[in-house]
């Protein structure tokens, strides 16, 4: 039983030494030492060295055929947590206005927690000192995370995941204004489909009670006055002229009926209308019903996306097996990236007894040893040990120059900011997933799928449901929205990292008293 001082500050420990390394990349990039050329050149040097040598060198001594069965739990548990941030980030999209040029980021904002230099810092510190066993679980810890990491990258980039950033900054620009009135008119049409579903339980019910016949005489002759009412108000209606009625105007640039227009003009401006509108409501055309007239035939294959295929097209198959090869080579150069090859090489090395003993000392595995009286392979183990120790503390250090250069707000301009969605995917990430990260941890350890005894499991496993939206998410915004900026990423990471310190540290004590 650990008491409440010596819980709280171990749980705040690793947290100091995180605020530290995170602060001195912020001092260095506002005084102008880091600037963004060197800030990418280190992210390069820590994505293609420093992590897959930390990643190899904790692999391969860490695992071996008796845990090897941890595997599947932290997969399964990486992707439910994924899963989990995607529906949250969806969640969000559908009851708050988000940016237009944001409409897909917030998905990815749920999704993909920074699996990387945050929780490795933390989960080291932790699990190197008591109540862990020091070193050993440390290096135990480090290997477990080896799973979490490869589940990012390979979702992320080999899956697809990173094109969703992308979608963002395709087609025209949306107004802010547009788009919170769209919000408005959907969340009206979400409330009268509710009222409308709830009337009609109400009359359901209503009709499984039993009536007099009074009442039933009284309720049909009621029905009847006010359909004859409706049906007169619907003849009335039909007879009324919009051109005598100013207020029925068509808006500027639609054209009225008594205007001359040629069919193509009318059916690109109503495709083009329909369009518009769904894209305002992030894809929900159930808001606007826009109907659109017949479309010439070629005119509709003309307007057909560069990256869609036409039947009728003689270069459509062809241009299909392009894209079908760019895909397969977009997914092997993702696949094939340094961290991901360095995890998935370090596994077999780690699992085959003969492989293992050229890198350390496997009992029962014969292995003639280099000269020093170490395994032949030895050196590289150490090289890669050496090297991986600068990962952590130049990730953080890459993540203080990326908050850094992040916009804050100013005073007058948080009235036009989606003060909703960032306050939902904030509280979502750093509060709620957690509480759902130990039920479900909880829940698998009841089942026998996490095994019980493996307190480094269990530890890693919940701690990794508290982590805030990756950084990675500002570098790709950066690339595909051509400008280099990330504007409206920087308002909903910047309370996530705020709110990421008392989170960590509560549920960092929470777990540690669950296991101990």
């Amino acid at each position: 039983m650990v008491s409440a001082g010596t819980l709280i500050w171990i749980s705040c420990r690793p947290l100091l030494r995180l605020v530290f390394c995170v602060g001195c990349g912020i001092v260095i990039t506002k005084a102008d030492v880091f600037p963004a050329a060197a800030a990418g050149g280190a992210g390069q040097v820590l994505l293609n060295i420093t992590l897959p040598c930390l990643m190899f060198s904790k692999i391969v001594p860490a695992f071996s055929a008796d845990n090897v069965g941890a595997l599947g739990p932290l997969v399964l548990v990486a992707l439910l947590y994924e899963g989990m941030g995607i529906v949250l980030g969806y969640i969000v999209k559908q009851l708050f206005w988000v940016p237009h040029r944001f409409r897909y980021g917030i998905i990815v904002a749920g999704g993909w927690g920074n699996v990387g230099d945050i929780p490795t810092s933390v989960i080291m510190s932790v699990t190197g000192a008591a109540p862990f066993m020091g070193v050993e679980d440390q290096t135990l810890a480090v290997a477990y995370i080896s799973a979490f990491i490869l589940v990012f990258m390979l979702t992320m980039f080999p899956f697809g995941g990173h094109k969703w950033v992308a979608w963002d900054f395709e087609g025209q620009d949306v107004e802010p204004e547009e788009v919170r009135e769209a919000m408005r008119l959907k969340r009206k049409a979400m409330v009268h489909h509710l009222i409308r579903f709830a009337s009609l339980a109400r009359s359901k019910k209503r009709e499984k009670e039993p009536v007099d016949p009074e009442s039933k005489a009284n309720l049909e002759l009621s029905e009847k006055n006010d359909s004859a009412e409706s049906n007169a108000q619907r003849v009335q209606r039909r007879h009324v002229s919009f051109a005598e009625d100013s207020s029925l105007a068509l808006p500027e640039g639609i054209y009225s009926p008594n205007e001359s227009a040629s069919p193509t003009e009318i059916g690109q401006l109503s495709r083009v209308t329909s369009e518009r509108a769904t894209t305002m409501i992030g894809g929900d055309a159930s808001v606007y019903k826009i109907p659109s007239r017949s479309i010439d035939p070629k005119e509709e294959t003309d307007a057909l996306p560069l990256h869609a295929s036409n039947p009728s097209d003689p270069l459509s198959h062809s241009r299909r097996n392009f894209l079908d090869r760019r895909f397969i080579l977009e997914f092997l150069k993702a696949l094939f990236s340094p961290a991901s090859m360095a995890i998935i090489s370090a596994f077999p090395i780690a699992l085959i007894p003969q492989l293992k003993a050229l890198f350390v000392e496997v009992p029962g595995t014969y292995m003639p040893s280099a000269p020093d009286g170490q395994p032949p392979l030895a050196f590289f183990l150490d090289a890669t040990s050496f090297v991986g120790a600068a990962s952590v503390p130049l990730g953080l250090i890459c993540l203080g120059s990326s908050l850094a250069r992040l916009n804050m707000p100013r005073k007058g301009e948080w009235k036009t900011l989606p003060l909703g969605a960032i306050t939902c995917i904030a509280i979502g990430k750093m509060i709620l997933m957690p509480v759902l990260g130990v039920l479900i941890c909880q829940g698998l350890t009841n089942v026998g799928l996490i095994s019980k005894d493996d307190k480094v499991l269990r530890f890693v496993c919940i701690f990794f449901s508290s982590l805030p939206t990756a950084t990675v998410q500002v570098l790709l915004t950066q690339v595909y929205s051509g400008t280099g900026s990330s504007e409206h990423l920087s308002v909903f990471l910047i309370p996530q990292y705020i709110l990421m310190f008392i989170s960590m540290t509560a549920i960092t004590a929470y777990t540690i008293e669950l296991l101990f």
